[in-house]
């Protein structure tokens, strides 16, 4: 006999449970996984969700781990959905969670509702919780219709780059032919992706088999622009080879930023290279220009990303005859490109 069960141990459940550990009351939180599930990847927390956590006492924790992605004055960061419930799990008491305890049937039997396990284990609880997901057998029990399809379907990925992305912490997003991409940095090393679209009949039995998602996904990066699929899977460098200038950015002449964008190329490679062959000898000279290609990559990647998405959407909103397209078009435009025009990538100084 339990007072409360929670079913689920995703961020809900784990989030009541140590909301009411806070508040000294004592909760048991059912998981029919044997561990916790980081499905997702990673999620965007705005100001509410952080007023949430400095509520149960974990907003500074998660804080000191997830940039705060730039822009307006309000909070928001991308966070590693797995560190979220790392955290959550740990502030708990042991044995809170019960992992490997599905429940199969829940039965009424007055105020006290019984849970059946598939390990055959019942148990009977005064205050039942249902945050098991859109499949939730607590909701069917309360009587619950199934979600309806929206029509809509979503990719996501989590890339860790082991010596740092370079990324500048903001969250790009790109739109196109029925496609919304975005990339949104969660801290010095991990980006997290994702890709939105309708898809097809065909498409739609794409999705259920995980060996056909990554082609998927390439055909839709296609789809949305060829420029942004290669800058987003190709690389950047290898070696003690790279590419700069057009053949690194190609984009669409409505920034006016292709010579202006090789310039800045030409500057960041020079004192770059400069700096690692200075401070490099006969012996580790190949390894020195390799490192200093790396940081070319890391440096000059997100400004690509941003060009290129940048020329693309301006491009199409100058083609455009909507009224809402004109009226963004005639309002924001010019200050997206001078925007992007006042980026500084620094001098020839080199390190000491």
């Amino acid at each position: 006999m339990e007072d409360i069960v929670i079913v689920g141990a995703g961020i809900a459940g784990l989030a009541t449970s140590l909301g009411l550990h806070r508040l000294g009351v004592r909760s048991v939180v059912l998981e029919s996984a044997d561990g916790l599930r980081a499905s997702g990847f990673a999620l965007g927390i705005w100001a509410n969700g952080w007023r949430a956590l400095d509520a149960i006492g974990l907003g500074n924790i998660l804080r000191e781990k997830h940039n705060k992605i730039s822009g307006d004055d309000l909070e928001y960061r991308c966070v590693n959905r797995g560190v979220l419930l790392e955290t959550l799990e740990n502030e708990l008491p042991r044995g809170t969670i019960r992992y490997s305890s599905k429940v199969v049937h829940i039965h009424s039997e007055g105020r006290v509702k019984s849970l059946h396990l598939s390990d055959a284990t019942v148990l009977r609880t005064k205050v039942l919780i249902g945050c098991d997901g859109v499949n939730s057998v607590v909701s069917k029990f309360l009587g619950f219709s199934k979600p309806a399809y929206a029509g809509r379907t979503e990719v996501r990925g989590f890339v860790c780059f082991k010596d740092g992305h370079g990324f500048e912490p903001k969250f790009m997003q790109f739109f196109g032919e029925g496609v919304r991409f975005g990339v949104i940095p969660c801290d010095g090393c991990n980006v997290y992706w994702f890709l939105t679209f309708t898809p097809s009949s065909q498409e739609k039995e794409m999705v259920k088999d995980p060996t056909k998602v990554k082609q998927l996904v390439l055909m839709k990066f296609g789809k949305a622009s060829d420029k942004i699929r290669r800058m987003v899977w190709g690389n950047i460098s290898k070696g003690n080879v790279c590419v700069l200038g057009d053949a690194l950015h190609p984009m669409t002449p409505e920034m006016g930023q292709g010579g202006c964008s090789a310039l800045e190329d030409s500057v960041v490679l020079a004192r770059l290279l400069a700096g690692a062959l200075r401070r490099s000898d006969g012996d580790n000279e190949h390894r020195a220009v390799s490192e200093a290609l790396e940081n070319l990559a890391r440096e000059r990647r997100w400004r690509c990303f941003d060009l290129i998405s940048s020329s693309y959407i301006v491009g199409f909103m100058q083609e455009s005859d909507g009224v809402l397209v004109q009226f963004l078009r005639d309002k924001f435009m010019a200050g997206v490109v001078l925007k992007r025009a006042c980026f500084d990538c620094g001098d020839l100084a080199l390190e000491v």
